[in-house]
């Protein structure tokens, strides 16, 4: 175990991609600490994604990418303006919305936040906002792709903890709006002081709101598609995803007419190698996980916090505080196929429902998504402004605190993300 974890960290601190550090760490430690052939590297790697619902995310990566060439990003943010333009602050707030929109159609943080500050910068330049808060809010908003279903990072964590997809989707559905709402007010009471460039929003009407929404309707037919199918037990994730696939083609090629069939060996091409870069990570953790566990480390960890408490509220603010660290420094989907198969039975041990638990660890990663060294979103956005990652890291604290209460609200009042499941799937 201490070649595993350690030749784990060693490696990850050098500098090496992490698929590589969790396969020389699991493959050393089977090598030097077990008796067990080296064949079952080969074995573990296959059955870490033998799995049909794991299918689902190349078809759900595709689908993004198909919506963000095909006209439906850049319509969602006018049917946002069309919604919340009038307020103080207008762009800060098209940008959450347009966000929360995206969210429920790609389930990928880092497309969304491409796709919504390569809309919404220029404009805001152009207005004289604060640039580098507006980098820092868009990239909180792209960051609810990992929230807000299809989300693929949830995808992952009902695959890990055997949990229903549905339920997980279902679950993070009022989370996700939680930290919408947190990031407008938040934008919004640093809008109302800063003066006449906030204040210059295009007035409400409903002729306007009518015509956009006309316009993005076709657009939104994809995520009813996708959670009405998979809460309404009429297809599972993997083949909601193909449907998924399959309407935004439709959509973007033969309603919106924007994507032309030349555009689309370049798409494939690039959701191909997004989503082996996944799937790799999966394989290779697989192995990594299957040696900490035949180690016992779930058990050791487990026994050291139950001596430290017995209260499942200060067990949940330790992993919160783990996994907010954890995220500032791994990529969402390997931090969690390594410490969900040890914290979910301590958390199960706990009295602590699953898909809370899912909830709370995809909330917490979500937020590693815009906080350095690692935060992959801020560092999307600050690259489409222009700006250094220093420069937007000043501002991170306003999106870092409307996040963390929604995560703290989440922790302590587990009905926020289960009378929806609940509700739905019964």
């Amino acid at each position: 175990m201490i070649w595993a974890v350690g030749g784990f960290l060693l490696l990850l601190i050098s500098g090496i991609p992490i698929v590589l550090a969790l396969g020389i760490a699991a493959l050393a430690a089977i090598e030097l600490s077990t008796s067990a052939p080296i064949s079952i590297v080969a074995q573990r790697v296959y059955g870490g994604i033998q799995s049909f619902t794991l299918m689902a995310i190349p078809f759900f990566v595709a689908s993004g990418l198909l919506m963000e060439a095909g006209g439906i990003a850049r319509r969602f943010v006018n049917l946002a303006g069309a919604m919340v333009g009038w307020i103080t602050g207008s762009l800060y707030m098209v940008s959450v919305v347009t966000g929360t929109g995206l969210a429920a159609i790609s389930g990928s943080g880092s497309a969304d936040t491409a796709a919504i500050s390569a809309v919404m910068v220029p404009e805001m330049k152009k207005r004289r906002y604060d640039i580098d808060l507006a980098a820092a809010i868009i990239a909180a908003s792209g960051s609810l792709a990992s929230i807000i279903p299809p989300s693929i990072v949830m995808i992952v964590i009902a695959v890990t903890s055997s949990q229903s997809i549905g339920a997980m989707f279902l679950g993070g559905i009022v989370p996700g709006l939680i930290v919408m709402v947190g990031l407008m007010l938040g934008a919004w009471l640093f809008a109302r002081r800063g003066g006449e460039a906030y204040r210059d929003g295009a007035p409400f009407t409903f002729a306007r709101l009518a015509h956009a929404f006309r316009d993005a309707a076709p657009g939104m037919i994809v995520p009813v598609v996708i959670i009405g199918g998979i809460v309404g037990g009429i297809f599972t994730a993997t083949e909601a995803a193909c449907v998924a696939l399959f309407t935004t083609l439709i959509v973007t090629m033969f309603i919106y007419k924007e994507l032309k069939p030349r555009d689309l060996p370049r798409i494939l091409l690039k959701a191909i190698s997004l989503s082996a870069t996944v799937l790799i990570v999966i394989a290779t953790a697989s192995v990594f996980t299957w040696i900490i566990a035949t180690e016992g480390l779930p058990a050791m960890l487990s026994g050291w916090l139950t001596g430290i408490t017995d209260n499942p509220i200060a067990f949940l603010l330790i992993v919160n505080l783990l996994l907010l660290v954890v995220g500032m420094f791994m990529e969402s989907i390997s931090a969690v196929l390594i410490l969900l198969p040890i914290l979910l039975p301590i958390a199960r041990s706990y009295g602590i429902d699953p898909v809370q638990f899912g909830i709370i660890t995809a909330l917490n990663l979500s937020i590693g998504l815009i906080t350095p060294p690692y935060g992959i979103c801020l560092y999307v956005a600050a690259s489409v402004a222009g700006r250094r990652i220093e420069q937007v890291s000043r501002r991170i604290w306003l999106p870092f605190l409307c996040m963390l209460v929604a995560l703290m609200l989440v922790t302590f009042v587990p009905t926020v993300s289960l009378w929806l499941p609940a509700l739905m799937m019964n």
